[in-house]
């Protein structure tokens, strides 16, 4: 009795460990596009304003030297052109590129949505 319910532990603990060895890891990876052509950043410009609701403008180099996209509100200015009295206290809004191994994917931190980039190929961060 004393060796059979060792035996038993001995493959709970068997099973516990393979099943753990088993479970993949997160397969996302933070990603910068390569290759960036006028076709990438024009699908990079239609998420992000879909996303937003709004047309925003982003850098030619967006997301191609690191996987954080910032956006800022803009500053509202004064007729002379100067900015407007008071701050501007809300937290810009970020996104991340990511990769699964096959698709560029827009990650909008706020909410975790995700959107697919179009004729967009990227590589995992490094």
């Amino acid at each position: 009795m004393k060796n059979t319910m060792r035996a038993v532990a001995l493959a709970v603990c068997a099973v516990t460990f393979a099943g753990c060895k088993n479970v993949a890891p997160d397969a996302d990876q933070g990603a910068v596009i390569v290759d960036a052509d006028a076709a990438s950043r024009a699908a990079l410009q239609q998420t992000v304003n879909a996303a937003l609701h709004t047309d925003v403008t982003l850098a030619d180099n967006a997301l191609t030297e690191t996987s954080v996209l910032i956006i800022e509100r803009k500053i509202p200015q004064s007729i002379e052109g100067s900015p407007a009295q008071g701050r501007t206290m809300e937290m810009p809004i970020q996104f991340r590129l990511v990769t699964d191994g096959t698709n560029c994917i827009l990650v909008d931190q706020r909410d975790a949505s995700r959107h697919i980039l179009a004729d967009t190929r990227c590589v995992a961060e490094e």
